[in-house]
C-alpha cells in the first residue's frame, strides 16, 4: 500500500495555457501533446488544457494549431505553476487570412471595415450543392437574396440588404468584370471550383472601388498555384437531367506557375409541374480560365489570365424547345452569350514596408435575347486600369491609387438608339491607424470624375474597438454613387422591350449614404462548447433612384425618384461548436421602403423576415450537413402579399485518399412557387409570367464524385 501511495503521489496535473503571440488572445482548439507518453489534450475557450497523471521527469511538449507554427519545448515535471506559451502565426496562414478587398496586408481581425469571409472549405460545400455557378454561395449568406427575373432563362441578380442588384459590385480578384449588360447572367456563369475565398462587404464601398458599390461588393478570389501540384476533377449529375464537369489544375515550378480551369454544363429543359413550360432552361455552357504566373524574384509577382464563357440557354414551351414550333407551341426565350476577358497583374515589394501594384483588364460580352416577337442584341466592352502604392508602418498603413474605368454598350438592329459610353477617372487614398491596442481607425477618400456625369467625392470612415476579451465592435459609414444605364431588374423583367435610352442631359446619377454598426462576442460554454454571436445594424439611403415608368404608346422611360429609397435592418449570426459539430443560426430583418411613393410602401419582392439554420458534422472521413431556411411574406408590385415558405437541404460526403463522393438533396420538401401561385399565365401561345418570389425548380437531387489524383496534399 505504501508503494502504490508513493507512485500515486508522483502523478502530476499540468495546466497549460496557449495564446497568440501578437494579440495575446487565447487559442481555442490548440493541441497539447507529450509524444513519449502518448498523452494529449485540446485547449478550451480560455486557451487552457489539462494534462493529468503525468509522472515526474523531463518531457518534450508539442503544441500545434492550424495556421500557427508548431512549438516544441522541453519541460520538467513537477512544475510549480501553470505553463503559458505563445504561438506565432505561420507565413502561409497570414496569406490565407489577409483579405484582398481591403487592399492592405492586414489580417481580418485588424481591419475596421466589416468583411464577411467565406473560405475554401465552405466554398467546397456550396460547390457540391451547385457546381454550375456561385448562386448557392450567395443565396445562403445572411441578408443576401438571389432575385430571379426570368422563369425561361433563370436570369438572376444579387440583392444585398434589400437593394437592387445594380447597387452591388461583383468583382473577380478585384476586377469589375460583370457589370452593366452582363449583370443578369453573370451569377449563372461563374463556377466556384477555382475560387479559394469570397469576401463580402455590406454597405457603401465606393471609396475603394468606385461607382456601383452602394449596397456592397462581393470579391471572388481565385486559387493560386503552389509547389505541390493540385488536380481536382468534379463530376455531378442531377435527377433533373443536369450534368456538370469541372477540372482544376495548379502547380508552381521555380519562377513559373500556372492554373488551368475548365467547366462544362448541360441541362435539359426541366418541367416539374408538367405544365409544358420549363422551370430550368435547356442549357449548354462551357467556361475556361487559364492563368500564367511569373516570379522573377521573391518580391515580385506577375500573372496574366484569360476568362472565357460560351452559354446558350433556351426556356419556355417544352414542345417548342424539343420538337419545334407549331400553331399551339410557339413561345421560347433564348439567351446566347459569349464572354471573354483578360487580366494582368504586376506586384512588387519595394522594401519591407512599401509596395507597388498595377492591374489591367479588358472584358467583352456579347448577348442576344430572342422571344417570338422580339430580338435584343448587343455588345459591351469594359476596360479597367489601376495603379496603387501602399506603405505599412508599425501603427499606420497608407494606400494611394488611381484608376480609369470605361464601359461601352452597342446595340444592334434597333431603331431606338440605346448605345452608351462612359469613362470614369478615379483617385483614392485610404489610411488605417492603430490609435491604441484597443482602437483602430480607418479613413478614406475617393474623388471620381465621370465624363457627362460630373465629380463625386466619396469619404468613408470605420472604427474598430477590440478590448481583447472576446468582444469587438465596428462602426462605419460612407457615401456612394451609381451612373445610370438601362440594365435594371425592371427592364430585364420585360426583356428591354420598348425601353427608351438614358438621357444624360435629363437623368442624374444615383447617390447614397450609409451606416453600419456591429457587435461581435465569443465565449466558451461548459468548457467544451464554443459560442460566438455577431449582431449588425445598418441603414442606407439612396436619392435620385432610377425608376422605369410607362410613358404612353406602350413605351417605358427612366426617371429619377423624387424621394429616397431607404433601407434599414439588422442581421444576427450565431455559431456553436462542439468537437466535430458546428451549428449556425442566422436571422435577417430587411425593411426597405420606397419613400418616393405615397405611404412609403415596402419594396416589392423583399421579405422582411428571413431565418436559417445549418448543422454540420465534419470528420476525417465524413461531412454531413442539414439546412433549413425560412423566407417571410413579400409584396408584389401590384400590392398583393405572398405566402411565406421553408426550404430544407441535406448533404452527405464521404472522403477517401483518392477524393470524395457525395449526394445532395436540395429543397427536399419541394417548395416551389407553383405550389402557391401559377408560374405561367395564359394564353399558351403567348404566355405571361408573374414576378418570381420563391424557388421555381423545386426538389433537386445531385450525386457526384471529386477525384484528386495527387491526393489530399496540404489540406486541398
Amino acid at each position: 500500500m505504501l508503494l502504490f501511495g508513493a507512485i500515486g503521489l508522483a502523478q502530476n496535473t499540468l495546466e497549460i495555457k496557449i495564446f497568440t503571440e501578437i494579440e495575446k488572445e487565447p487559442l481555442l482548439g490548440a493541441t497539447v501533446y507529450i509524444l513519449s507518453l502518448n498523452k494529449g489534450a485540446t485547449t478550451d475557450f480560455d486557451g487552457a488544457a489539462m494534462l493529468e497523471d503525468i509522472p515526474d521527469g523531463e518531457y518534450e511538449l508539442q503544441i500545434s494549431y492550424l495556421g500557427f507554427e508548431t512549438l516544441q519545448i522541453q519541460i520538467k515535471v513537477p512544475y510549480g505553476s501553470e505553463l503559458q506559451f505563445y504561438l506565432k502565426e505561420s507565413a502561409n496562414a497570414l496569406e490565407e487570412v489577409v483579405l484582398q478587398s481591403t487592399r492592405s496586408t492586414r489580417t481580418i481581425k485588424k481591419v475596421p471595415t466589416r468583411i464577411e469571409f467565406i473560405g475554401v472549405e465552405e466554398l467546397g460545400e456550396k460547390a457540391i450543392m451547385n457546381p454550375t455557378n456561385i448562386s448557392m454561395v450567395l443565396r445562403e449568406s445572411t441578408g443576401i437574396q438571389m432575385q430571379q427575373t426570368s422563369l425561361s432563362s433563370a436570369n438572376t441578380n444579387i440583392r444585398i440588404q434589400g437593394l437592387d442588384g445594380r447597387y452591388t459590385q461583383l468583382l473577380r480578384d478585384g476586377f469589375p468584370l460583370y457589370g452593366g449588360f452582363s449583370s443578369g447572367l453573370s451569377i449563372l456563369q461563374i463556377p466556384p471550383l477555382d475560387l479559394r475565398q469570397f469576401e463580402i462587404i455590406k454597405g457603401s464601398s465606393s471609396t475603394l472601388y468606385g461607382g456601383g458599390a452602394i449596397a456592397g461588393l462581393v470579391n471572388m478570389v481565385s486559387k493560386n498555384p503552389e509547389e505541390d501540384p493540385q488536380l481536382d476533377i468534379m463530376l455531378t449529375q442531377t435527377q433533373a437531367l443536369g450534368s456538370t464537369a469541372n477540372v482544376f489544375y495548379g502547380e508552381r515550378k521555380g519562377k513559373w506557375g500556372w492554373t488551368l480551369y475548365g467547366s462544362g454544363h448541360f441541362q435539359k429543359a426541366y418541367d416539374p409541374e408538367k405544365d409544358d413550360f420549363s422551370n430550368l432552361p435547356q442549357t449548354r455552357s462551357i467556361s475556361f480560365n487559364p492563368k500564367l504566373f511569373y516570379y522573377p524574384s521573391e518580391k515580385t509577382t506577375v500573372w496574366f489570365g484569360i476568362n472565357g464563357t460560351y452559354d446558350d440557354r433556351e426556356g419556355g414551351d417544352i414542345t417548342k424547345i424539343e420538337e419545334g414550333e407549331n400553331q399551339m407551341h410557339q413561345y421560347s426565350e433564348e439567351n446566347l452569350s459569349k464572354r471573354l476577358s483578360t487580366q494582368l497583374v504586376y506586384k512588387t515589394q519595394l522594401d519591407s514596408a512599401q509596395s507597388l501594384s498595377f492591374k489591367n483588364s479588358v472584358a467583352f460580352f456579347d448577348r442576344s435575347l430572342e422571344i417570338p416577337d422580339l430580338l435584343f442584341k448587343g455588345k459591351q466592352w469594359n476596360t479597367f486600369t489601376e495603379a496603387t502604392y501602399s506603405k505599412q508602418g508599425a501603427k499606420m498603413d497608407w494606400i494611394l491609387g488611381a484608376n480609369v474605368y470605361t464601359t461601352s454598350f452597342y446595340e444592334r438592329d434597333n431603331p431606338v438608339e440605346r448605345d452608351q459610353k462612359d469613362i470614369t477617372y478615379g483617385f483614392f487614398a485610404n489610411n488605417i491607424h492603430d490609435l491604441s491596442e484597443k482602437w483602430i481607425l480607418e479613413t478614406g477618400l475617393r474623388t471620381d470624375y465621370a465624363i457627362d456625369w460630373g465629380f463625386f467625392a466619396l469619404p468613408r470612415i470605420s472604427l474598430l474597438f477590440k478590448p481583447n476579451n472576446g468582444f469587438s465592435s465596428r462602426l462605419g459609414g460612407g457615401l456612394g454613387y451609381k451612373i445610370p444605364d438601362i440594365f435594371t431588374e425592371e427592364a430585364e423583367f420585360i426583356n428591354f422591350r420598348n425601353v427608351l435610352p438614358i438621357d444624360k442631359d435629363m437623368h442624374r446619377a444615383e447617390r447614397s449614404h450609409g451606416l453600419n454598426l456591429d457587435f461581435n462576442y465569443q465565449m466558451g460554454l461548459f468548457n467544451s462548447v464554443g459560442f460566438s454571436i455577431n449582431q449588425l445594424f445598418y441603414v442606407t439611403a439612396i436619392k435620385n433612384g432610377l425608376l422605369l415608368s410607362p410613358s404612353g404608346n406602350g413605351m417605358f422611360q427612366f426617371e429619377n425618384a423624387s424621394g429616397q429609397i431607404l433601407g434599414k435592418g439588422a442581421e444576427t449570426n450565431i455559431k456553436f461548436t462542439y468537437k466535430d459539430f458546428r451549428w449556425f443560426l442566422n436571422y435577417a430583418f430587411i425593411d426597405t421602403k420606397l419613400n418616393y411613393l405615397p405611404g412609403n410602401p415596402q419594396k416589392p419582392l423583399t421579405a422582411k423576415h428571413n431565418m436559417g439554420s445549418v448543422l454540420m458534422y465534419e470528420s476525417e472521413k465524413w461531412r454531413l450537413g442539414y439546412e433549413t431556411y425560412y423566407t417571410g411574406r413579400q409584396f408584389l408590385s401590384n400590392g398583393n402579399k405572398t405566402t411565406d415558405f421553408v426550404t430544407m437541404g441535406l448533404l452527405a460526403m464521404r472522403n477517401f485518399k483518392w477524393g470524395s463522393t457525395f449526394v445532395n438533396f436540395e429543397n427536399f420538401t419541394d417548395r416551389r412557387q407553383s405550389r402557391f401561385t401559377p408560374l405561367v399565365l395564359p394564353p399558351h401561345q403567348n404566355p405571361g409570367f408573374p414576378e418570381i418570389y420563391a424557388p421555381t425548380d423545386g426538389f433537386i437531387v445531385s450525386i457526384g464524385v471529386i477525384l484528386k489524383p495527387f491526393g489530399n496534399i496540404n489540406g486541398h
